[in-house]
C-alpha cells in the first residue's frame, strides 16, 4: 500500500508499425474509452520493491494494498538492486519499456489510484455503488466478498504530450485511500490527495518512460487518465504480459 506522491482510436495499422517494443504514439486527442478522463493529473513513479520510508507500515513497495507479497508475485526488484536498495531507473523502447535487470513475472505497466476497496472499510461498503463496472457479470458475484477487488488488475489508459500507454491497477494511492469522488467522478475534479503535489496516481518505471516523463521519481509531470474496459486494450507492450492474480 502506498502512500506516495499513480477522442482518436488507436488503429491496428499503428499498433502494427511500432510493434510490442514501443509505446504508442497518438494524436493529442484522447481515444475514446467510454470512461470520463481525468486531465491534468500529477502522476509521480513507485516501482515494486521500493522502500521510501522503512518507519510507515505503509512506506514499503515490497506489499501492496492487494499483495501481502507483491514483491516475490513480481518476481523481484522492479528496477535495479544496489546492496539492500532497490532503485529505479531509466526504461528504453528498445526493450517496451520492460526492467534491464530481472524478468518480471507480473505486467510492469501498473499503477495506483486512491480507492482501496478490499482494506477500507468505506470502500468496500461503498464498491457495490460507486465503481462503474460493480454490476457487470464478471465483478457482480463478488462485490460481497471481502477477499476479492473490483480494482486489482483493472486496465487504465494514460495520455501525456501525444503519446496513449496503459496499465493495470495493482495497487491504492498515492496519499489518500477512499477518493471516489475524484477516482470515478465524471466532472474532472481534483484529487482529495494534498501531498506529493497534489498527485492523483503512482505509475510504475515502465508507464513512466512510456510516457515520456521528464523526471524518473519527481512531482512535476501530470497526464490524462481513464479506464478502460479489458477488451478495448490494444496490443503493446502493456499486454506482452497481463496480470490476473487475485487478491493475496
Amino acid at each position: 500500500m502506498t502512500t506516495r506522491r499513480t477522442t482518436a482510436t488507436i488503429t491496428l495499422a499503428v499498433v502494427v508499425a511500432v510493434g510490442v517494443s514501443a509505446c504508442t504514439p497518438a494524436p493529442p486527442d484522447r481515444p475514446d474509452t467510454g470512461y470520463p478522463w481525468h486531465t491534468g493529473i500529477v502522476a509521480t513513479t513507485f516501482w515494486v520493491g521500493e522502500v521510501f520510508d522503512a518507519s510507515a507500515s505503509d512506506g514499503s513497495q515490497r506489499i501492496s494494498t492487494y499483495d501481502s507479497d507483491w514483491m516475490d508475485s513480481y518476481g523481484g526488484c522492479d528496477g535495479v538492486q544496489v546492496g539492500a536498495e532497490c532503485r529505479t531507473e531509466a526504461r528504453s523502447a528498445d526493450d517496451g519499456w520492460f526492467p534491464t535487470a530481472m524478468t518480471p513475472r507480473q505486467n510492469p505497466f501498473y499503477l495506483d489510484l486512491p480507492f482501496d476497496d478490499v482494506n477500507d472499510d468505506e470502500g468496500f461498503a461503498t464498491r457495490g455503488e460507486v465503481v462503474p463496472w460493480a454490476s457487470q457479470p464478471a465483478y457482480a458475484p463478488v462485490v460481497a466478498d471481502p477477499s476479492a477487488s473490483l480494482m486489482k488488475n483493472r486496465w487504465v489508459a494514460l495520455h501525456k504530450d501525444g503519446r496513449v500507454c496503459y496499465g493495470q491497477i495493482q495497487d491504492a494511492g498515492p496519499g489518500e485511500y477512499r477518493d471516489a469522488a475524484y477516482v470515478f467522478g465524471s466532472d474532472d475534479r481534483r484529487p482529495a490527495n494534498s501531498r506529493y503535489n497534489g498527485a492523483g496516481l503512482d505509475v510504475s518505471p515502465a508507464l513512466n518512460g512510456c510516457l515520456g516523463f521528464a523526471e524518473l521519481n519527481g512531482d512535476g509531470d501530470r497526464v490524462d487518465w481513464a479506464f478502460v474496459d479489458d477488451a478495448d486494450v490494444p496490443a503493446g507492450p502493456w499486454t506482452r504480459i497481463v496480470t490476473d492474480s487475485p487478491v493475496r
